[in-house]
């Protein structure tokens, strides 16, 4: 006896009874439908038994043609229902059917862990628990975040195919493919926290507003942030939930910096592993310690202004501005390197750290100056945390104001001290 096919078959029947468990439940409810757990068994042996012959006969049609009956049955069941129930029709129970069908199949023709994982991943009782968080998201999603996720699949497939893998210009720098793989990348990690915010909704508290916002922005957070704590409902719940939410945005900041730096040039994580680890605690130690001074109601959540990160405008943008800063920084470095690249990362990361991060992990990967690109991206991500500072301090209440100038203080201490650990030696100060 031939236990392998013996352990095949069985897999097939309990995908098949997985499938059909919870529709079995459905027709108890309702009193009708298409199938329930023996037809579902059924359907799971029929593929099963079909790929057998497939193989073992070695005539390719038997399976389509056995899928094509399946399929009519299924169709003419869907009718059946529909004629008779009209106000109760749906297509979960058929296309399941047919998925059933193809899954018992697919554990013949000697893929089993596959179909395991996509029965148990497509089961109706799976996808009946995630039913309603499902359409909840799909309720907050617009127009506007569908025409966003579409120009992202074409920036994707469409766009970076057609760009030349090779650099263009004479310093040998600037290759188009992998600057555009590049702003994909952070439009990705910025998308992430995006659709987290819509999945969440503004009501799972500022900390969870805090943590994904900062994915899409965390200068938006900070602003925002700063504009609630004038407000008198606001001022009398307390500023330490807000400060915490500013201080995990901000530590978003520094896991995107990590995350970049891994994906371009991951040798460079020895070096900024000390700076961004220690900025990172911070921020989270102080997000807890606030969290855990403010007062119980003030952890409600808020509705930051956040757009969908991705247009095709913005990411060319983003392009422009990262081809700008990378020529920019190898010009320097041939003229004036050392501190002149230093002085270009604080420029730079006044208004955005993505840019000048994956620029300097290039820059680290093409000539090897891993100190010179560690200390740079530290000073740009300072420079930046300093105008997020400012812009709380203009614009929130004074104890909102007083505890985020504090973070940013402890923040500046702990980059100086962790720089100066840095494993490398310091490049030649420029002239």
């Amino acid at each position: 006896m031939n236990l392998n096919l013996v352990g095949d078959f069985a897999i097939a029947l309990f995908i098949g009874a997985l499938m059909g468990v919870e529709r079995e439940k459905r027709i108890a409810e309702k009193g009708f439908g298409v199938g329930g757990l023996r037809t579902f068994v059924l359907l799971a042996e029929a593929g099963a038994v079909a790929a057998w012959l497939t193989t073992e006969l070695n005539t390719p049609w038997v399976f389509p043609a056995v899928l094509a009956a399946v399929s009519a049955m299924v169709l003419g069941g869907y009718l059946l229902q529909a004629r008779s129930h009209p106000d109760a029709v749906g297509l979960t129970t058929e296309v399941a059917a047919v998925v059933t069908f193809l899954l018992g199949g697919v554990t013949l023709f000697g893929h089993r862990e596959i179909a395991v994982a996509l029965g148990i991943l497509n089961s109706p009782s799976a996808l009946l628990a995630y039913r309603t968080p499902l359409h909840t998201l799909v309720g907050r999603i617009g127009q506007e975040d569908l025409y966003a996720a579409l120009k992202l699949l074409i920036a994707t497939f469409i766009v970076l195919p057609l760009l030349p893998d090779r650099t263009i210009d004479p310093w040998g720098a600037v290759n188009p493919y992998k600057a555009w793989w590049l702003v994909i990348l952070i439009s990705g990690l910025s998308l992430l926290g995006y659709v987290a915010m819509r999945w969440l909704g503004p009501d799972r508290g500022t900390a969870a507003t805090g943590l994904f916002g900062g994915l899409v922005s965390s200068t938006a957070v900070s602003l925002s942030f700063a504009r609630e704590s004038r407000d008198a409902a606001a001022a009398s719940r307390g500023a330490g939930p807000l400060a915490a939410g500013v201080a995990l945005a901000w530590a978003v900041m520094f896991v995107r910096v990590l995350v970049a730096i891994a994906v371009v040039h991951r040798p460079l994580l020895k070096d900024l592993a000390a700076p961004m680890g220690a900025m990172l605690a911070v921020c989270l130690a102080a997000a807890a310690m606030l969290m855990r001074g403010g007062r119980k109601d003030g952890a409600a959540g808020r509705d930051v202004p956040l757009k969908n990160p991705f247009s095709l405008q913005s990411a060319i943008k983003f392009a422009a501005f990262f081809t700008a800063v990378l020529l920019v920084v190898r010009a320097v470095q041939s003229v004036a390197p050392g501190r002149g690249v230093y002085a270009v990362a604080a420029l730079a990361g006044l208004t955005d750290v993505d840019a000048i991060t994956l620029s300097m992990a290039q820059m680290a990967r093409d000539a090897g100056m891993l100190h010179a690109a560690a200390v740079a991206i530290v000073i740009a991500v300072v420079a930046n945390t300093i105008v997020k500072c400012g812009i709380v301090v203009a614009l929130g209440s004074r104890p909102l104001k007083t505890r985020v100038a504090a973070l940013t203080v402890f923040l500046l201490a702990v980059a100086a001290a962790a720089v100066r650990l840095l494993p490398s030696v310091a490049p030649a100060p420029g002239p």
